[in-house]
């Protein structure tokens, strides 16, 4: 597998190298799409080349925003229903909720991790089982955290390999990419959301804004990640 992902390069198109996956790798590839800009750029990409190795799943957490349900039915019609999706157990959501009320996740850190841990990092784990890849679509500038990322790196809370294909893209290329090829987007973009997540705990970013103060906006900005993405 470490021969094949040698393949994969900054110099190679996002095409090329997600086509090297599919053709060469032996194991499990998943792609995790949250039905973000990036993620519809992948997503088109895999499908319109018929990569059918490669694994499309998403976490559906139960709190989306209707734009975001949106996106995700458009897409299903563009491609077939091709998308397999992740739920968070009910009984750990009865639980958190009669335990801390529908939004105790505005009440502590602590809290609203919890939160993101039942809703997304649990289901996510049930997605990566046997998965010897991971496709994201992280981009360098969407935070401090990533920039510092690499196009391949080993994921050792997840022991796998996680892959960037658009790590150095920039977000009018991305904006770019999916105008040229007609891929369907989150109306939510438009009206200043730029990084989209659970809909209580998104809003949308004023002028001059980071990336992701939209995100969990009441924390302290150090705190804005949610567990998935180690």
């Amino acid at each position: 597998m470490e021969e094949v992902l040698k393949l994969l390069n900054e110099n190679n198109s996002v095409q090329e190298n997600l086509k090297i996956l599919n053709e060469q790798l032996k194991g499990k590839i998943v792609f995790s799409t949250s039905f973000g800009i990036e993620d519809q750029v992948i997503t088109n990409e895999i499908f319109s080349n018929q990569l059918e190795n490669i694994e499309v799943f998403t976490l559906d957490t139960g709190r989306l925003f209707p734009e975001t349900y949106e996106v995700w039915d458009k897409t299903n019609l563009k491609f077939g229903n091709k998308i397999k999706p992740f739920y968070p157990e009910a009984s750990n959501i009865e639980k958190y909720v009669s335990d801390n009320g529908i939004n105790g996740f505005y009440n502590s850190v602590e809290l609203r991790k919890e939160c993101c841990n039942i809703r997304k990092v649990q289901p996510l784990n049930r997605a990566l089982q046997g998965a010897n890849v991971w496709i994201t679509g992280l981009r360098a500038e969407q935070s401090p955290n990533r920039q510092t990322m690499k196009l391949v790196e080993w994921d050792e809370a997840h022991q796998l390999y996680k892959f960037n294909p658009l790590m150095n893209w920039s977000t009018d290329d991305v904006v770019a990419y999916l105008q040229q090829k007609g891929v369907p987007y989150n109306t939510l973009h438009h009206k200043g959301f730029i990084s989209i997540g659970c809909a209580p705990c998104t809003r949308a970013v004023k002028e001059g804004e980071d990336f992701r103060a939209g995100r969990w906006w009441w924390e302290d900005q150090s705190k804005k990640e949610c567990g998935l993405h180690q």
